[in-house]
């Protein structure tokens, strides 16, 4: 009887997992394409039609790495900001008021895989899985799926998708996918 379950639990997953990417599937879909060669490291987060609908500002001449997310209207959605003097690489995301929202940090040690772990303030924490150096990941709150970025759905250099799942906060995901992809990539 056991075993019927979750076999069954492990046919439900595949299913939503080829769900993912697709266009029909419910869920919200950003491209995110950093500029080859831009100050202070802006580019936009286009919608799956191509219109764009965020701005991703970042700071030049900073000491340390600051991103503001902003709407086209140039306000300031959150800001994204890397965290010095810590033994494992951090970033902070706080509102525009400057409060504390989330914290995406990278595990001390991890021999076999990245581990990210993303602390939410006032709620449970995320988990980051999957293939972070070849762009396909996801994020969960424990068994649950809230966000999958991926680079295999689109044949230029530099270009992430995130597909969020209904009912999500998409700019809080969108911050977490650009913290990771900075710390995971840095040169």
């Amino acid at each position: 009887m056991f075993n019927k379950d979750a076999r069954q639990d492990r046919r439900e997953e595949r299913q939503q997992d080829r769900s993912f990417g697709k266009r029909n599937s419910g869920n919200t879909i950003y491209k995110m394409r950093e500029k080859m060669i831009s100050i202070g490291d802006d580019f936009f987060i286009e919608n799956s039609e191509g219109d764009r609908i965020f701005k991703v500002n970042g700071k030049a001449l900073r000491v340390r790495e600051t991103l503001i997310f902003e709407d086209l209207h140039g306000n300031e959605l959150c800001k994204l900001q890397e965290r010095l003097v810590r033994l494992k690489d951090s970033m902070a995301i706080e509102s525009p008021q400057g409060d504390k929202l989330a914290m995406v940090k990278k595990a001390l040690i991890a021999p076999l895989r990245d581990r990210w772990v993303v602390k939410i303030g006032d709620g449970p924490d995320l988990e980051v899985w999957g293939n972070i150096w070849g762009h396909a990941y996801g994020i969960a709150a424990g068994r649950n799926k809230l966000a999958e970025v991926s680079n295999r759905w689109f044949r230029l250099r530099d270009t992430d998708g995130v597909e969020i799942e209904p009912g999500q906060n998409d700019v809080p995901m969108l911050t977490i996918a650009v913290a990771i992809d900075i710390m995971a990539h840095e040169s």
